[in-house]
């Protein structure tokens, strides 16, 4: 069994213990051993960041952009590799892993021209004789904390902008998936960036990302997960004033109208409920359709959802792989009993399937659909994080838009229509801070900026050029001409 070690200070670091890596498509699938560090690594990670910031900080933005282009050129190289990867330890279609690797790729390349657009501004000032500069620098040394939903384009939309702008990084992935981020990180130890600028520390949340969070080394943290841990990393940075930046939950709205073309609303909602297995924080679980569409859709739904093939995540054809992990599955199981116990009506699907097409036992449940379903319901109000979605039935757009933005989160909505009218006001009204119009909730572009409102998201926003409201400071010189 091959052991896949920290990468701290420029070095391959062995684990105080080691952990499997297990294929959610098949369970006698053992992917490597990773190590889990303990408290001594991280004080040294950090060490190791810390002393390597000054000269990485104010060190020439031309070897910066190099090296994150150099790592984005091998990951597109080798996208079809660290794709297959992903999907073998998180479960994802191989399609869908190669795309997240890709997007990895060009998220590397895009901040390595960045390194060379942070602009400042000159500024006249009130007083005579005086000029005023205004210019960004790096914040120091930058904990990421990573999720396991998307182990490789999170990893890189974090780690890529905190290099870019001088930080120096301190990484924990999420313990369920951390190939992807040893991958990374192996890229990255052959990029040219000198020992200590990146460090990566594998292990359990309790013992690495809380010596990540309250160690007075580290300046900043940049966290996506659940809202409970979100919140207790926000106190614990406010506590010892540290900057943070976090993405939480979702309960994305989906709004369907009586002008929508029936077969766009019902693929982008299929696309945007159960595809990744509905393990992503903008899919939409609340389907909003007003009442002259909706019994159509409805049949159109299950039909379509009938075609869907929930296989191992590797296999030709599959449309749905596993869920990432069996106590995500018994979570998924619960809420479905859940939805049934409250009055909703399991239109179909919901069923676990014991195994692969191939025989191997897995993660792996038929997504399912609930109609006949109340805003109200537990079902509509809590993050379920997996492939189950339910149809609320409102009387108009006025009352689905209410509908939509009756929830604690504000991440992404989305709108299938065909008038204007109600396509404009909806972009304007939705409270969320990415709205999509005849288009799936999920999937968004690496350039543009992503965040929510609400309990979604908290700090700055994440990616493209908005990134460097987070990973940089103001600093306002002032010089005298004489």
């Amino acid at each position: 069994m091959t052991q896949h070690n920290n990468f701290i200070n420029g070095e391959w670091v062995a684990g105080a213990s080691y952990t499997p890596n297990i294929n959610p498509s098949n369970l006698s699938d053992v992917i490597g051993e990773y190590a889990q560090a303990d408290a001594a690594q991280v004080e040294t990670a950090v060490a190791a960041a810390k002393a390597a910031f000054p000269a990485w900080s104010t060190g020439g933005v031309q070897a910066r952009s190099d090296a994150l282009d150099k790592i984005g050129n091998e990951i597109l190289a080798r996208r079809e590799e660290l794709g297959t990867l992903l999907s073998r330890e998180e479960g994802k279609t191989k399609a869908e892993g190669i795309g997240e690797a890709a997007r990895a790729g060009y998220i590397f390349k895009f901040f390595a021209g960045e390194c060379l657009r942070l602009a400042g501004e000159t500024i006249p000032s009130v007083r005579p004789n005086i000029g005023v500069e205004v210019t960004r620098e790096p914040i120091g040394v930058v904990g990421l904390i990573t999720p396991w939903n998307f182990p490789i384009a999170i990893p890189s939309w974090k780690i890529a902008p905190a290099l870019a702008y001088g930080n120096c990084v301190v990484i924990k992935p999420a313990d369920l998936v951390p190939g992807c981020a040893w991958a990374i990180a192996d890229i990255i130890s052959r990029s040219g960036i000198p020992a200590g600028v990146f460090n990566l520390v594998m292990g359990r949340g309790s013992v690495v990302g809380e010596g990540i969070i309250q160690h007075r080394d580290v300046n900043a943290i940049s966290f996506t997960g659940s809202v409970g841990v979100g919140s207790r990393i926000a106190a614990a940075a406010a506590q010892k004033l540290k900057k943070v930046q976090l993405e939480m939950g979702g309960k994305n709205p989906q709004i369907v109208l009586d002008d929508a073309d029936l077969k766009t609303a019902v693929e982008l909602c299929v696309q945007s409920a159960f595809f990744s297995t509905g393990q992503r924080c903008t899919a939409s679980s609340r389907l909003i359709v007003t009442e002259g569409i909706y019994p159509k859709f409805i049949e159109a739904m299950k039909a379509r959802m009938a075609t869907l093939k929930v296989d191992d995540a590797l296999k030709a054809g599959t449309d749905i792989g596993p869920v990432s992990s069996r106590d995500q599955l018994e979570q998924d199981q619960q809420y479905v009993q859940i939805g049934k116990d409250e009055g909703a009506t399991l239109a179909c699907g919901g069923d676990l399937i014991a195994t692969s097409s191939d025989g191997n036992k897995g993660f792996f449940m038929a997504p399912a659909l609930f109609s006949e379903s109340a805003a109200s319901m537990r079902i509509n109000k809590e993050e379920i994080f997996g492939p189950v979605a339910s149809v609320i039935k409102v009387k108009n757009y006025e009352e689905a838009l209410a509908t939509a933005n009756d929830t604690e989160f504000g991440l992404s909505a989305g709108i299938a229509t065909t008038s204007l009218k109600h396509a404009t006001h909806f972009k304007r009204h939705s409270q969320a801070g990415m709205v999509m119009v005849n288009l799936p909730t999920a999937g968004v572009d690496y350039h543009v900026p992503f965040g929510g409102r609400k309990g979604s998201s908290y700090g700055s926003r994440e990616q493209g050029k908005y990134a460097a409201e987070f990973f940089t400071t103001v600093k306002t010189a002032y010089t005298y001409a004489g």
